[in-house]
């Protein structure tokens, strides 16, 4: 599993207008190669009377799967196009759908491949991107006397509280770096002065938003 890796937040289409042609970015997260060809055959059974339906996707922690379709463009102007766009930003498990409704106005092999690619672009934004993290879930037990202080610098700190169970003892369930458990787990000991209990639970990703 990869430490963090980029993708995107949501499922969401954009729209925009180049020499009179409707270019909609239809986008959506898929971790498997089936499921972003079903995303691309719901987007042209969706779209079926629009000139193209042009196709990207990267999946895979390596970028296994790579495949890229012009739907009928020239070669190499539209889905080309859109998968540099997603290796440029460094996404993965990603899929991109382009529709487009032709206004009357060709653009030539360039203004096509400048085209593709600012659909995908703009839709990437509209949809938005995220960072997700690989953590380690981290149970820490205490006392209710230590709750005020543990909590307050805890949300202090790098780490993110996922949960607190109160019940005979309070239990912190915190989003830890896999690489900083050590240092995380000997800080807990260090302020509480050793009066705390704790236990690793599963390897989770965190996501949160990503600005370019």
């Amino acid at each position: 599993m990869l430490p963090r890796y980029h993708t995107v937040k949501e499922t969401g289409e954009h729209e925009i207008i180049i020499q009179k042609s409707r270019f909609i970015a239809h986008i959506k997260r898929a971790e498997t190669e089936n499921e972003a060809q079903e995303f691309i055959q719901a987007m042209k059974k969706q779209h079926w009377d629009a000139t193209h339906n042009c196709s990207a996707y990267l999946i895979g922690e390596h970028d296994q799967i790579q495949k890229a379709n012009d739907d009928g463009e020239p070669s190499g102007t539209a889905g080309v196009p859109i998968l540099e766009v997603l290796k440029k930003r460094k996404l993965k498990d990603t899929v991109v759908v382009i529709t487009r409704y032709f206004g009357g106005i060709k653009l030539g092999a360039g203004g096509l491949i400048r085209a593709y690619g600012k659909a995908t672009s703009e839709g990437l934004d509209a949809v938005g991107i995220v960072e997700r993290k690989l953590t380690q879930i981290i149970h820490v037990k205490i006392d209710y006397t230590w709750l005020g202080k543990i909590e307050k610098e805890l949300r202090a700190s790098e780490y993110t509280i996922r949960e607190i169970h109160y019940f005979d003892t309070v239990e912190i369930e915190t989003y830890v770096d896999k690489s900083h458990a050590p240092a995380f787990m000997e800080w807990m000991v260090e302020l509480t002065n050793g009066q705390c209990k704790m236990e690793k639970g599963e390897t989770v990703y965190l996501e949160s938003d990503f600005m370019r």
